[in-house]
């Protein structure tokens, strides 16, 4: 069986494509940038020098700093929810939540986790005026919601607890400064740290009887 070729006009150029993995390579160094110190710490020039561009071309693909990191909270954004949609339909709400959780820990322990803006932080605004990160978001929160209530229903979380502050709980896991506490020294491993960490965050400190 023969398929009709592609028309030329159809593909991008090779400068097209050429354009685009750049971009994608400063997406990419933002995204680790960010996670290593956060938006107010990180420069342009800094970008410009680690992806090895001059600053002036670097505004050719991105306007400002803010620019910057919504593109790498947009690209964050959409690995949530690609990770999200890979997940089994038929498994349990609290394995969906778990599951979502422990990934957040492992991206955040390989440096690949942007941190979130401060409160008075200039990207927020940016942010919340980015219809794409802002329904990303309101996509995610809204999956993430429909397991936590499932969750309170069948009494595996406190029905106590708003469903918001859970929410935000699961949130605050992107941003914990306790796995980096735990890997200093080198005396716990990665796998250990994000169990513990889980534990916490879904069992809580208490003791349990034995």
């Amino acid at each position: 069986m023969t398929t009709l070729a592609e028309p030329a006009s159809a593909r991008p150029s090779f400068k097209q494509h050429m354009l685009k993995l750049r971009e994608e390579t400063i997406v990419q160094t933002v995204n680790r940038l960010l996670a290593e110190k956060g938006f107010d710490a990180m420069t342009v020039d800094e970008v410009a020098a680690q992806v090895g561009i001059a600053k002036a071309s670097l505004y050719k693909h991105f306007a400002s700093k803010e620019d910057l990191a919504v593109a790498a909270m947009v690209r964050a954004m959409r690995q949530a929810l690609d990770f999200i949609a890979a997940l089994p339909s038929q498994a349990a709400p609290m394995d969906q939540l778990r599951s979502v959780v422990r990934w957040v820990l492992r991206l955040k322990l390989s440096g690949d986790m942007p941190s979130l803006p401060s409160q008075n932080s200039t990207l927020r605004a940016s942010l919340a005026a980015s219809s794409e990160y802002m329904d990303g978001l309101m996509a995610l929160s809204d999956r993430l919601g429909a397991w936590i209530e499932a969750g309170q229903a069948a009494g595996d979380l406190n029905p106590a607890l708003p469903p918001i502050a859970i929410l935000y709980t699961v949130y605050a896991r992107a941003c914990d400064p306790v796995l980096e506490f735990l890997r200093m020294g080198d005396l716990y491993g990665d796998d250990d740290i994000v169990e513990w960490v889980m534990s916490t965050c879904f069992d809580g400190l208490a003791s349990r009887p034995r």
